[in-house]
């Protein structure tokens, strides 16, 4: 397998495309917010970026991505039925004697597959929760650092995903883990770095252009028309976490804009973070520039799966 990873805007979705269209493959997204229909600019697919157009502007072909739009919104997906997922997306190509190309962004859920951890389905511990009801996310967060720190850490930006972590948590320290029913999968890895000034004005860049591209408007929709409840968008965090403050009345629309720039450059410098733990923890990344061309990128990885193949 060739696996592609890379923060935020670093171009990781652009590249693992055009290395699926060199190798005739298809892609896996290894992202844990794009599962969810309906909630497309908000988690920054890119579709566009499986469109292969002629100098017409016509699409003449679509490279396949796998575990996009398969959950529908508001439905809390998990790493336990990613790991299902993905293993079954991989079988189903690698049948097809193709090389799957993995691409994502969140950590986690990347290293789970190449180092085969095991996911326990984890139950909801409602005794647990009643005791957590009401504390602040400064005080559940002190109670995470009680626990052992876990290789399924989320992400903790609202009280509600805090509980989540902790009943996890819990639930990991009276059950055991044991060897994962899933083996680790060998992969090439390769990373887009990007300059971390370069990477910011990409982020803001981005960000103005969802939002004129009606970001808004999608996450209205899914509050009413969709009628999924205020606090479950604030789940997913980030886009939908703010744009969710904003409709609702709790943030202007300036206050809005500056706040989730602030937090998405602040969740790339954690993608990067993760990204060099995954390096201390035995997974070698082959940085490659994003300032190359599409051509070189592509020529680099072919030349680095050759060598990894041998």
């Amino acid at each position: 397998m060739i696996t592609i990873v890379g923060p935020t805007a670093s171009g990781k979705t652009r590249l693992a495309v055009d290395v699926a269209l060199a190798y005739n493959s298809e892609v896996i997204s290894g992202d844990s917010r794009q599962v969810y229909r309906e909630m497309t600019l908000g988690t920054g697919k890119d579709l566009e970026d499986y469109l292969v157009r002629d100098n017409q502007g016509n699409v003449v072909r679509e490279v396949k991505c796998h575990l996009i739009d398969i959950r529908e919104p508001g439905y809390k997906y998990s790493i336990y039925e990613f790991q299902k997922d993905f293993h079954a997306a991989y079988n189903d190509i690698v049948s097809r004697n193709l090389v799957p190309v993995f691409c994502g962004g969140s950590g986690l859920y990347v290293e789970s597959i190449l180092r085969g951890y095991e996911m326990h389905e984890v139950p909801e511990n409602p005794e647990l929760r009643k005791s957590l009801e009401g504390k602040s996310l400064e005080e559940l967060t002190e109670i995470l650092k009680t626990y052992k720190t876990l290789h399924n850490q989320t992400d903790t930006d609202t009280a509600k995903r805090a509980i989540r972590e902790i009943e996890i948590r819990d639930y990991y320290r009276t059950h055991a883990e044991q060897l994962t029913s899933y083996p680790a999968v060998k992969s090439l890895v390769v990373g887009t770095e990007v300059d971390r000034e370069v990477r910011r004005e990409r982020i803001s860049r981005r960000l103005r252009e969802r939002l004129e591209a009606g970001m808004v408007e999608e996450v209205h929709h899914l509050l009413e028309d969709r009628k999924i409840p205020a606090q479950d968008l604030i789940y997913y965090g980030l886009e939908y976490k703010y744009l969710t403050l904003y409709l609702t009345g709790e943030l202007s629309y300036d206050e809005m804009v500056r706040q989730l720039e602030i937090a998405i450059h602040q969740f790339a410098k954690r993608q990067m973070t993760w990204f060099r733990g995954m390096e201390k923890r035995g997974v070698h990344i082959h940085w490659i520039p994003a300032e190359l061309s599409p051509e070189e990128k592509v020529a680099r990885v072919q030349e680095l799966y050759e060598e990894f193949s041998s």
